[in-house]
């Protein structure tokens, strides 16, 4: 399948179900009647952070587990404080809100959570302070982000990654996006399925929506929070999942070069789950195929996502 054929599946997989249940200005309503002015400020500037979660549906358990919930709506929470928003919800109203979309839309499948705060005033004036802030969350169905059946293609990016002192990295801010989407589309658009950024002074970063790690020699290696790139819930997984089993993780500065000679290279992050990486810039990475660690974390992963791993209950939200 090309890449823009991928693309095209994705866009169909994610397509919106306006008839599921949001939340949005206090109450539960069809996701159809969730509407904003357009003079909404977030909309006019970008003012908004977000998050996103997956929920998986175990068929034989008969119940749907939210993957690290609360890690995420802190995460917001914390994303909030960097953009001089007051979140409208404690994180554990936020908690109640997912459990209960998951339940009005009886989820018996795969699914994504949005949820975030924005800046709803209906005024002019890019700025943070005195404006007000609103949380909406909504649901839709998703399976894979990206192929992870097969290695992807990925091509460092001629966009750089925003640096910390233009737009907070550790904020999932909407505004900051953009930076993604040029990145992105100049990737597929060249027949890549995926972009790598590097950062202002020129080290590894991270994909245009995950984080990014590679082996070299057995040791596990990802370009530290200094590099540009977002606190991940799944990175931080990765590492701790890779300490569990005694494996070396090193947080450093990664050079360009590096990806070239690494042994195994993989892209991490809710949406990607964990997706391997067989090429980059036209140079196989190791031998073309996934390597013994990657195969190793993403079983572990998928494996503690599903609840199928006892070991990591205590990351999972059942419903």
């Amino acid at each position: 399948m090309t890449a823009k054929g991928a693309v095209g599946l994705l866009i169909r997989a994610m397509s919106i179900e306006l008839e599921s249940i949001a939340f949005h200005e206090g109450q539960y309503r069809p996701l159809r009647e969730c509407n904003v002015n357009i003079s909404t400020h977030a909309l006019q500037y970008g003012t908004m952070v977000f998050g996103g979660m997956r929920g998986y549906f175990n068929a034989e358990h008969g119940r749907l587990y939210i993957f690290r919930l609360r890690d995420h709506l802190e995460r917001l929470t914390k994303s909030a404080r960097i953009m001089q928003m007051k979140p409208p919800l404690s994180v554990e109203e936020m908690q109640e809100v997912a459990i209960e979309l998951a339940r009005r839309n009886q989820a018996r499948q795969n699914i994504y959570f949005r949820p975030f705060i924005y800046k709803s005033a209906l005024q002019l004036s890019p700025r943070l302070h005195d404006v007000q802030d609103s949380f909406a969350m909504y649901v839709i169905p998703l399976d894979d982000y990206l192929d992870t059946t097969r290695g992807l293609r990925v091509a460092v990016s001629s966009w750089r990654r925003i640096d910390e002192n233009i737009i907070p990295t550790r904020a999932k801010a909407s505004g900051g996006y953009i930076n993604s989407a040029l990145a992105k589309s100049e990737a597929v658009q060249n027949g890549n399925d995926e972009a790598i950024f590097l950062d202002m002074r020129g080290f590894v970063s991270e994909g245009s929506a995950e984080n990014l790690f590679l082996v070299r020699d057995g040791v596990l290696i990802t370009p530290h929070v200094a590099s540009a790139v977002l606190e991940g819930i799944t990175r931080r997984t990765i590492i701790e999942l890779a300490r569990a089993r005694n494996i070396p993780v090193a947080e450093r500065d990664v050079a360009r070069s590096e990806l070239y000679i690494a042994d195994e290279l993989f892209l991490c992050g809710t949406g990607a789950q964990v997706a391997w990486v067989a090429e980059v810039d036209r140079r196989v990475v190791g031998n073309g195929e996934m390597g013994p660690i990657t195969q190793k974390l993403r079983a572990d992963f998928l494996s503690i996502v599903r609840g199928t791993n006892p070991e990591f209950q205590h990351w999972l939200t059942g419903i």
